[in-house]
């Protein structure tokens, strides 16, 4: 089992599973859209997730929700860059991952630092991308997702999405490997082109995907798989998104990808707790 990568100079090690703090950088993300437009408030809130035990941050220049709308290069580094650029300095024992489909955010981003790449497309939207994570030598997150942003909660359908998903990664790491790309996080994708029985079945059988001997993340927080089941809202699925960490925990998920990062790293204390008693 891999249970450490590398980005740049600095050894991730995830023998115990570690938190992905989640940072968007856009007007319309589902529970935190423009929250952190300023630069003030998203350097703020990055010392706050270090604080609590974030390893990971993860910036967003983009929305990935469903139905979401795509835009520009330009307008995605304009949102991306200055905050990334502030944050590396201020803090260079942090990690950063950045949540990016393009082959051009990546290219300007290694001029100054180096990053996780956190592809929700798994290099179907840019041709390039692939072959540019590799160059610089960046660790990917191999993320599944049926359809695009736009489209993906359209009747999506599986033959059975467990096996599906199994076969998927199966084709796309050799592919990976063949490029070059070793440091590679799979991601089921919850919540991208599945309905709420496939988001369950993958995350009762998320120990499945541990036969690639790779670490797994699980990005559940705050999700409609949570509050449409509890008949709520976002805003209050924090006790429901810790109720599905712990079961991802179970099922073997080394990376929790959240927004409430001192809950999820609690979660992790008391898990590793019970496991070492």
């Amino acid at each position: 089992m891999i249970n450490s990568i590398k980005v740049g100079g600095q050894l991730l090690s995830m023998e115990s599973p570690v938190v992905m703090g989640i940072l968007n950088l856009t007007p319309d993300s589902f529970f935190d859209g423009g929250k952190y437009d300023k630069i003030e408030d998203a350097l703020l809130r990055v010392e706050q997730m270090k604080n609590e035990g974030a390893q990971i941050i993860d910036i967003g220049g983009f929305s990935s929700r469903p139905s979401a709308q795509m835009i520009s290069v330009s307008e995605e580094l304009d949102r991306i860059i200055p905050l990334l650029k502030e944050a590396t300095q201020t803090y260079p024992n942090l990690i950063f991952s950045v949540d990016t489909f393009r082959s051009e955010v990546v290219d300007t981003i290694a001029k100054f630092t180096a990053i996780i790449v956190n592809d929700i497309t798994a290099g179907k939207k840019d041709e390039k991308l692939i072959d540019c994570v590799s160059a610089h030598g960046f660790p990917y997150v191999l993320m599944h997702m049926q359809g695009s942003p736009e489209t993906m909660q359209v009747k999506p359908e599986y033959d059975d999405v467990r096996f599906d998903i199994l076969k998927f990664f199966s084709n796309k790491l050799t592919e990976l490997r063949k490029k070059g790309i070793d440091d590679i996080i799979l991601d089921p994708g919850f919540g991208f082109g599945k309905t709420i029985e496939h988001n369950y079945a993958i995350l009762k059988n998320l120990e499945l995907y541990s036969v690639f001997e790779l670490p797994i993340l699980a990005g559940l927080s705050r999700k409609s798989m949570i509050y449409k089941v509890l008949k709520t809202k976002s805003e209050d699925a924090l006790n429901g998104t810790t109720a599905l960490h712990w079961q991802a925990l179970m099922q073997g998920a080394s990376i929790l990808r959240v927004h409430d990062v001192k809950e999820a790293v609690q979660t992790i204390t008391l898990f590793e707790h019970i496991k070492t008693s």
